[in-house]
């Protein structure tokens, strides 16, 4: 199963970046700036591979996904609002615990999965998943980690500059090209294709890092973290991705989504639960666990929804 090679090369990937973290050859600094260099160039550079294709997609199929989109995201909204309560998350975890819900690792993990299995055609779908995204993590995410009203992390606020930011600009950029069918010269194409390759295993390097610093063993001590993570990469995305079919015939576009939906927790959650005093501690654990667990669950919902 394709799906089942990638999620070991991924795997490998990142246990090589878990080696390279014991042995201090990834240390904390070179793996924010090895984070820089994903977020800000490779992966806006993969995301921009997906209008230099020779495949073409029908426009009609580019509006399906974004109202399947639309409702995904609805759907993992009202989802975030019931689950803490059904798993009696402390007042302390709940908006933790809903921001895990919505924002999956969509960029890091989703963008490489998606062109593996259906090419860079298909991250045009893909890209229209992160435009909301970002909107949210910036809006909805802020407002359920800063519990506090007066919270110390808040002082920045939410701005245009956040929520527009370079990944947003690239899938938008992405969409604009391909509809209006903009020529792009064949030296800027190698140069992008060049850098997008980049993403897959500095990426995994960079979790696989991050996952040193870690007891591996207490991730799975907590009942709770254990259940939504099962709910999280089996339950929601089977449900979904069956759901979908219900509506949606292309198997591109069902599968484009069962990946967005299956993928584990974003990092981002952590990153904004240090910021605003969210439960940091058990957004780290989250995004660990469902990391480690969705090597196993990512082929099995593709096998079983596929």
């Amino acid at each position: 199963m394709l799906m089942l090679q990638q999620m070991v090369v991924l795997f490998i990937l990142m246990g090589i970046g878990y080696v390279c973290s014991k042995k201090a050859v990834i240390t904390d600094e070179v793996g924010k700036k090895l984070s820089f260099i994903v977020v800000n160039i490779a992966n806006p550079a993969l995301i921009l591979t997906g209008c230099m294709g020779e495949e073409k997609i029908q426009g009609h199929e580019l509006l399906i996904t974004a109202a399947v989109m639309l409702a995904v995201y609805a759907a993992l909204l009202l989802l975030a609002q019931l689950l803490p309560g059904l798993l009696r998350v402390g007042k302390k975890s709940c908006g933790t615990y809903k921001a895990m819900t919505v924002f999956s690792n969509i960029g890091f993990m989703g963008f490489p999965v998606v062109s593996a299995l259906y090419g860079s055609g298909a991250l045009l779908y893909a890209a229209l998943f992160m435009i909301p995204y970002n909107i949210l993590i910036y809006t909805y995410g802020v407002s359920a980690m800063a519990v506090k009203e007066d919270s110390p992390g808040q002082k920045g606020g939410v701005s245009f500059g956040r929520i527009f930011n370079i990944g947003v600009i690239a899938c938008i950029l992405t969409i604009v090209i391909y509809l209006l069918g903009l020529p792009i010269p064949e030296f800027i194409k190698t140069t992008v294709t060049q850098l997008s390759n980049l993403t897959a295993p500095l990426s995994m390097m960079i979790i696989g890092a991050s996952l040193a610093a870690l007891n591996l063993k207490e991730l799975f001590m907590d009942g709770k973290l254990l259940v939504f993570s099962f709910i999280k990469l089996v339950v929601i995305p089977v449900a979904g991705v069956l759901l979908i079919r219900q509506f949606v015939s292309s198997e591109v576009i069902c599968g484009v989504c069962m990946v967005m939906l299956a993928t584990p927790v974003g990092s981002m959650t952590a990153m904004l639960a240090q910021q605003y005093e969210g439960d940091y501690e058990m957004a780290s654990k989250g995004v660990a666990l469902t990391t480690v667990l969705s090597v196993v669950t990512m082929p099995l919902v593709a096998w079983v929804v596929m």
